[in-house]
């Protein structure tokens, strides 16, 4: 997955490119666990939205994060133009980056573990690039949708930011965006689970090497 286009910087709302009304067709079932896609999800689910660079390879490790992961979806999030499109993303001229949405049952898998995966398996200090994949849809982000997500994945940043200092002075400051989560838009169908249609598939995911500490959440900060 790379970018047609490189630009270092988030376009301005009036820069943005314009969009659609229309949601672009996804697929109505996840490819491995055959659930749907867009719910109806479990009564106690909870959602968290995670940026680690390409999305193929980050929502496998979130499908393969065990049963308490509901449903995993890919799609892009954070910008401005509404109903983009994967090319249109890749410009650099929505303002949204790559996405994994992850769906799961805080009794069966914690918010700390999935944080833990999400810290281990980028660098978040490197802005708008994941190692040689270069664009504003590479940046680092936690979108949360309850107070208690947003407060737990600030601490988590806290201490994997003393982690990343701890262990070596080649690392700066984490870039990553945390905040409330703003509107998702589904990719395409064929990007849905890519590496499960397709094994072979480019993967990019390079984390720091630097352990995220178990349960980074409040108590920890």
């Amino acid at each position: 997955m790379f970018s047609f286009r490189k630009r270092p910087s988030l376009p301005t709302a009036d820069e943005a490119l314009p969009g659609r009304a229309t949601a672009v067709p996804t697929a109505d079932v996840h490819h491995v666990n055959r659930k749907p896609l867009k719910g109806p999800y479990g009564a106690s689910a909870e959602t968290v939205y995670f940026g680690l660079g390409c999305f193929w390879g980050a929502e496998r490790l979130f499908w393969e994060a065990g049963p308490g992961v509901e449903v995993t979806a890919v799609g892009y999030q954070g910008g401005t133009t509404p109903n983009p499109t994967y090319e249109e993303v890749c410009s650099g001229m929505t303002g949204h980056t790559e996405i994994v949405k992850v769906v799961f049952d805080p009794a069966k898998v914690s918010f700390g573990e999935l944080l833990k995966i999400f810290w281990e398996n980028h660098d978040p200090t490197q802005g708008m690039r994941q190692g040689n994949d270069v664009g504003t849809q590479y940046r680092s982000a936690i979108y949360t949708t309850t107070p208690g997500q947003l407060q737990e994945a600030q601490a988590s940043a806290r201490a994997y930011g003393d982690a990343l200092s701890a262990r070596s002075d080649h690392f700066g400051p984490i870039t990553t965006d945390i905040r409330e989560a703003p509107a998702f838009y589904y990719a395409e169908t064929y990007h849905q689970q890519y590496l499960a249609k397709n094994p072979n598939g480019y993967c990019g995911l390079a984390g720091t090497g630097v352990s995220c500490p178990i349960g980074v959440g409040v108590a920890a900060a």
